[in-house]
Parts: structure tokens; sequence; C-alpha cells
């Protein structure tokens, strides 16, 4: 079977309804853009760069309300100082592997003050997931011009899923990872909402990977499909890290941007996500609701009592998320002849048809 998403297969998980593409960029004016590095000459390279870019590109001016929330943090997502001082999202954000977090810092800040889109000063905002086992990543192959690609290419609609930007040689339970993304709507007294999500998936033990409760990871065991770490001494995988943005047209305050990037914790959990010791798991939210602009006088906001139902949002899109990485991701075989075996959709699907639904 083709690579698909995770509707695609006829699972469905949750209860509240998509937006028209379930994705991040079903939020209004959040844009996507993905450069993908994949090439074995003169060096192998499994890696690339995704932008998520807010206010139809124009958060540079008009900032939007933000917070995250570090479940785990053995990983890193540059400006969080200021984001949590400020309560704002000045830049676009930028993914990446680890090595090249000072590159894309470097390209964004660029980017911006060379289309006099930036202030005197930019605290930009880049995150990173470890891809070193499929990807020579010592050979440092992401360059500023990477960066600017996956800007320029950001865009609405449909979102390319699975070995793109970023997430190209990102693991995931012990499967094939990398990028994903989900969105719900949500009905409240103060209006009818988008939460969007995007995930960068490199993270998780095979045994605990569930879809809608059931034990997938431990009926696809290591005997089933092989684990991508054998070569790796017992108790030393080397599976770490995942970055989740959540992304909302709520009027939300920077402490209910903060209430939201906790909860995206209650989707990784669903999916297995523990928080290893050695992951980077880390998630960040933004509401674009309220303009920021020079000028701008007036806010709006959501009282505390109407938002459970943007946290209900932001579980289903994030567990969803992960698991649109695992069946959009194929098989990949990279640095040192390593390979990550894809989801098998085929035998996913019989697996479910053998369950009934939790959700």
């Amino acid at each position: 079977m083709s690579r698909a998403r995770l509707r695609d297969l006829g699972i469905v998980i949750g209860q509240l309804p998509t937006g028209p593409h379930n994705a991040i960029t079903d939020v209004p004016g959040v844009l996507v853009g993905h450069t993908t590095l994949i090439y074995d000459e003169p060096r192998i390279a499994r890696t690339g760069v995704t932008a998520i870019i807010p206010r139809d590109g124009q958060i540079w001016q008009d900032n939007c309300f933000a917070a995250y929330h570090s479940f785990n943090g053995c990983g890193e997502l540059t400006g969080m100082i200021w984001v949590e001082e400020s309560g704002t999202l000045c830049y676009p954000i930028i993914l990446t592997t680890t090595h090249h977090v000072g590159t894309a810092h470097e390209a964004v800040v660029a980017y911006g003050q060379e289309r006099e889109l930036a202030g005197i000063s930019s605290l930009a905002v880049v995150g990173e997931t470890w891809d070193g086992w499929l990807n020579d990543l010592d050979a440092f192959h992401i360059k500023k011009e990477h960066v600017v690609q996956a800007l320029n290419a950001a865009a609405a609609g449909p979102v390319a899923e699975g070995n793109v930007g970023g997430g190209t040689g990102m693991i995931c339970h012990d499967f094939k990872g990398g990028i994903g993304t989900a969105s719900r709507v949500v009905e409240t007294k103060s209006g009818r909402f988008t939460v969007g999500v995007l995930v960068q998936a490199n993270h998780g033990g095979r045994e605990d990977f569930r879809l809608d409760g059931v034990p997938v990871g431990q009926i696809l065991n290591y005997q089933v499909i092989p684990d991508p770490w054998e070569t790796v001494a017992p108790f030393t995988t080397a599976s770490s890290s995942i970055l989740i943005i959540v992304a909302t047209d709520a009027p939300l305050l920077p402490h209910q941007c903060k209430r939201l990037a906790q909860r995206a914790t209650l989707g990784f959990a669903r999916v297995g996500g523990l928080g290893h010791n050695g992951s980077g798991d880390i998630f960040f939210a933004f509401a674009t609701g309220n303009h920021l602009a020079e000028g701008q006088k007036t806010l709006t906001w959501m009282p505390n009592y109407q938002m459970t139902p943007l946290f209900t949002a932001t579980a289903e899109a994030v567990e969803e998320a992960i698991l649109n990485v695992l069946t959009a991701a194929e098989t990949m075989t990279g640095y040192k002849g390593r390979t990550a075996h894809a989801l098998p959709l085929d035998t996913l699907q019989e697996i479910m048809r053998k369950y009934p639904p939790v959700s």
C-alpha cells in the first residue's frame, strides 16, 4: 500500500471535527514550507528544514501571543527566554536538525534584516531534533539558502508529511518518523475557533506505541519489524525528542497559550510518549486572535472557563499529527547503511479491525 494519512486508512480518532486540510494551516494565516535534502554524495544527507510562518508572513510586524512548555528538556528551542518574558512570538518558527540550530538562527535573522522585516534585535525561534542515525550530521549539510528556501516555500493548504523538511531523517517509536500535522475545530461561547498542530517526531520506544489505546507497538514488535537501533547496545537507544507547535485563532493571552502548550502533553502521551531522560519534548503554542501591530490598542480574550474545548482539540490534534507522521513516513536507509522501517499500513489496518475503538 502507498503511504497515506490516518483517516485515509479508515481510522478516525477523537470526537471533534477537523479543519478542511486537517493541518496547522487550517488556522487562518499560518503557512508551512519545507526544504528536504536527500543525497549520498559527497556525504550522506537525510535532513532538512521546516518553516512555520504565522499571519501570512506579517509576524515580524504583527506579533502573536505565545508560550512554551518543556515536558523534558534534553533539546533546544531558541528564543524562549524572551517568549517567556514578553509573552510574544515575533518571528517565523524554524524546525531542523541538532547541529544546524545556529545556521538556521542566523539565516532567519538575515532573512528578516535583508527584507527590512525585523527590528534591530532578533531572537529567532529555532527548534531541533537529532537525525544523526540516518543522516551524516557532521557533514553540516544545511546552509543559509536551505532555510531561505523553506521560508520562501511556505504556503497555506495541505502540508507535506513524513520524510520531509526537518523531519527527513527522524525516527518515531522505532519506526520511520518525521513531520505530521492535524487540526480540530471547536465551538465556544466566545466563538468558533481552530486549533492546528505540527509535530517533528523523533521520539519513543516501540513497546509504548499506541493507536486509540491499541498496543500496536507490542504487536509489531522487533521480530515483526526490525529495530532501527539494532547495532546499539541494550538500553542506549538513540531515539529522542519531539517538537510540537500548536496554533490557534482563538483570542488567547500568553498565560492561556501556556495552558494550551501544556495540553500537548496529553496527545503525546496517548500515542505512547513518556518523556525519556534523553528526549527533548518541547511544546510551543501561539494564538493569532489578537493583533499586536504598532498602534493596536484593543485586546480581546477568552475566559479561562471556556478553554476546555481548546484543551480537548489540542490533545486530539497532537495525537493525530503524530500518527500522521507514522502513516506518511516511508522506509529510509541512510548513514552507514542504517534503515528505519515504515509502519506497515496494511498490517495496521488489520490490527485495528480486531479491536473496538476506545476514543
